[in-house]
Protein backbone atom coordinates (compact mmCIF):
# COMPACT_ATOMS: atom_id res chain seq x y z
CA UNK A 1 0.00 0.00 0.00
CA UNK A 2 1.17 3.35 -0.95
CA UNK A 3 -0.27 6.49 -0.10
CA UNK A 4 0.99 10.19 -0.93
CA UNK A 5 -0.21 13.51 0.79
CA UNK A 6 0.71 16.63 2.54
CA UNK A 7 -0.39 19.12 5.43
CA UNK A 8 0.01 22.55 5.79
CA UNK A 9 1.35 23.56 9.44
CA UNK A 10 1.29 26.82 10.78
CA UNK A 11 4.97 26.63 12.36
CA UNK A 12 8.29 27.25 11.61
CA UNK A 13 9.27 24.53 10.18
CA UNK A 14 12.18 24.10 12.89
CA UNK A 15 9.35 23.39 15.30
CA UNK A 16 7.68 20.41 13.03
CA UNK A 17 11.40 19.16 12.48
CA UNK A 18 11.53 19.25 16.63
CA UNK A 19 8.58 17.57 16.86
CA UNK A 20 9.30 14.66 14.49
CA UNK A 21 11.97 13.97 16.99
CA UNK A 22 10.14 14.19 19.64
CA UNK A 23 9.11 10.47 21.40
CA UNK A 24 6.25 12.28 23.11
CA UNK A 25 4.78 13.83 20.68
CA UNK A 26 5.30 10.74 18.18
CA UNK A 27 3.12 9.00 21.15
CA UNK A 28 0.22 11.26 20.75
CA UNK A 29 -0.38 10.91 17.19
CA UNK A 30 0.27 7.53 16.31
CA UNK A 31 -3.30 6.02 16.74
CA UNK A 32 -3.42 3.30 19.30
CA UNK A 33 0.14 3.93 20.63
CA UNK A 34 0.23 3.12 24.10
CA UNK A 35 4.29 3.37 24.82
CA UNK A 36 7.17 4.88 22.95
CA UNK A 37 10.55 5.51 24.43
CA UNK A 38 14.20 6.09 22.76
CA UNK A 39 15.53 8.73 20.86
CA UNK A 40 16.33 9.90 17.40
CA UNK A 41 19.98 8.53 17.42
CA UNK A 42 18.76 4.84 18.57
CA UNK A 43 15.34 4.84 17.73
CA UNK A 44 12.03 4.51 19.68
CA UNK A 45 10.44 1.84 21.13
CA UNK A 46 6.87 1.15 20.67
CA UNK A 47 3.98 -0.65 21.86
CA UNK A 48 0.37 0.14 19.65
CA UNK A 49 -3.11 -1.56 19.88
CA UNK A 50 -5.21 -1.91 16.99
CA UNK A 51 -8.05 -3.55 15.63
CA UNK A 52 -7.91 -4.34 11.59
CA UNK A 53 -11.15 -6.09 10.57
CA UNK A 54 -11.86 -8.95 13.22
CA UNK A 55 -8.33 -9.33 14.28
CA UNK A 56 -7.15 -6.73 17.56
CA UNK A 57 -3.65 -7.26 18.25
CA UNK A 58 -0.57 -5.22 20.48
CA UNK A 59 2.19 -4.56 18.38
CA UNK A 60 5.56 -4.30 19.72
CA UNK A 61 7.85 -2.31 17.48
CA UNK A 62 11.15 0.01 16.57
CA UNK A 63 10.99 3.07 15.05
CA UNK A 64 13.82 4.46 13.10
CA UNK A 65 14.33 7.80 11.63
CA UNK A 66 16.64 7.81 9.03
CA UNK A 67 18.03 9.66 6.08
CA UNK A 68 18.12 12.71 8.30
CA UNK A 69 18.79 16.36 6.55
CA UNK A 70 17.69 18.99 9.10
CA UNK A 71 15.18 20.77 8.74
CA UNK A 72 14.21 19.61 5.04
CA UNK A 73 13.79 15.51 5.47
CA UNK A 74 13.49 12.02 6.95
CA UNK A 75 12.12 8.92 6.79
CA UNK A 76 10.13 7.13 9.48
CA UNK A 77 10.43 3.56 9.46
CA UNK A 78 8.58 1.16 11.88
CA UNK A 79 8.02 -2.26 11.88
CA UNK A 80 5.97 -4.19 14.59
CA UNK A 81 4.90 -7.70 15.25
CA UNK A 82 1.36 -8.60 16.89
CA UNK A 83 2.16 -12.24 17.55
CA UNK A 84 -0.84 -14.48 16.19
CA UNK A 85 -2.14 -11.25 14.21
CA UNK A 86 1.19 -11.14 12.62
CA UNK A 87 3.68 -8.43 11.72
CA UNK A 88 3.23 -4.56 10.16
CA UNK A 89 5.92 -2.65 8.95
CA UNK A 90 6.65 0.80 7.14
CA UNK A 91 7.63 3.83 6.50
CA UNK A 92 6.97 7.52 5.59
CA UNK A 93 9.46 9.92 3.53
CA UNK A 94 8.52 13.53 5.30
CA UNK A 95 9.91 16.52 3.34
CA UNK A 96 9.45 20.11 4.94
CA UNK A 97 9.29 23.33 3.01
CA UNK A 98 8.42 26.84 3.75
CA UNK A 99 5.40 28.29 2.67
CA UNK A 100 4.24 32.08 3.93
CA UNK A 101 5.04 31.46 7.56
CA UNK A 102 3.90 28.04 7.64
CA UNK A 103 5.62 24.74 6.98
CA UNK A 104 4.18 22.63 4.05
CA UNK A 105 4.54 18.11 5.34
CA UNK A 106 4.67 16.53 2.26
CA UNK A 107 4.92 12.72 2.95
CA UNK A 108 4.79 9.48 1.12
CA UNK A 109 3.88 6.68 2.90
CA UNK A 110 4.27 3.04 2.64
CA UNK A 111 3.07 -0.16 4.48
CA UNK A 112 3.17 -4.00 4.10
CA UNK A 113 1.59 -6.81 5.90
CA UNK A 114 1.66 -10.45 7.03
CA UNK A 115 0.61 -13.42 8.84
CA UNK A 116 -3.49 -13.08 9.69
CA UNK A 117 -4.01 -9.38 8.68
CA UNK A 118 -2.58 -10.25 5.17
CA UNK A 119 -5.69 -13.02 4.93
CA UNK A 120 -7.87 -9.89 5.24
CA UNK A 121 -7.58 -9.02 1.78
CA UNK A 122 -6.12 -6.03 0.18
CA UNK A 123 -9.01 -3.77 0.19
CA UNK A 124 -9.46 -3.97 3.66
CA UNK A 125 -5.93 -3.29 4.85
CA UNK A 126 -5.43 -0.45 2.34
CA UNK A 127 -8.75 1.51 3.40
CA UNK A 128 -7.07 0.67 7.14
CA UNK A 129 -3.36 1.68 6.33
CA UNK A 130 -4.70 4.62 4.56
CA UNK A 131 -7.10 5.52 7.77
CA UNK A 132 -4.11 5.36 9.94
CA UNK A 133 -1.26 7.59 7.96
CA UNK A 134 -4.40 10.22 7.52
CA UNK A 135 -4.95 10.23 11.47
CA UNK A 136 -0.91 10.22 12.07
CA UNK A 137 -0.72 13.24 9.97
CA UNK A 138 -3.62 14.88 11.37
CA UNK A 139 -3.33 14.38 15.10
CA UNK A 140 0.58 15.29 14.65
CA UNK A 141 -0.83 18.89 13.08
CA UNK A 142 -2.98 19.65 15.58
CA UNK A 143 -0.20 18.95 18.45
CA UNK A 144 2.57 20.82 16.50
CA UNK A 145 -0.12 23.63 16.16
CA UNK A 146 -1.87 23.40 19.74
CA UNK A 147 -5.07 24.65 20.37
CA UNK A 148 -6.70 28.37 19.75
CA UNK A 149 -6.33 27.94 15.93
CA UNK A 150 -8.82 29.17 13.28
CA UNK A 151 -11.90 27.14 15.37
CA UNK A 152 -11.90 29.18 18.37
CA UNK A 153 -11.71 32.90 17.07
CA UNK A 154 -12.62 34.22 20.49
CA UNK A 155 -8.96 33.24 21.34
CA UNK A 156 -7.49 35.30 18.64
CA UNK A 157 -6.37 38.41 20.36
CA UNK A 158 -4.54 38.72 23.81
CA UNK A 159 -5.22 41.73 26.44
CA UNK A 160 -4.70 45.00 24.19
CA UNK A 161 -4.72 43.35 20.87
CA UNK A 162 -2.07 41.55 21.17
CA UNK A 163 -2.43 38.00 19.40
CA UNK A 164 -2.61 35.32 21.79
CA UNK A 165 0.78 32.82 21.90
CA UNK A 166 -0.24 29.35 20.42
CA UNK A 167 -0.25 26.70 22.79
CA UNK A 168 1.55 23.75 20.38
CA UNK A 169 3.79 21.01 21.63
CA UNK A 170 6.90 23.98 22.45
CA UNK A 171 4.35 25.79 24.43
CA UNK A 172 3.66 23.22 26.98
CA UNK A 173 4.88 23.36 30.72
CA UNK A 174 6.08 26.96 30.42
CA UNK A 175 5.48 30.10 32.87
CA UNK A 176 3.29 32.67 31.19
Amino acid sequence: MELSGHRIIDAPREEVWAALLNPDVLKECVPGCQEMAGNPEDGFDATVVQKVGPVKATFKGKVHLNDMNAPESLTLEGEGKGGAAGFAKGGAKCVLTEEDGKTRLDYDVEAKVGGKLAQLGSRIIDGFAKKMADQFFEDFKAQVEGPGTESEPEMAGGEGGEPAKKKGWFGRGSAE
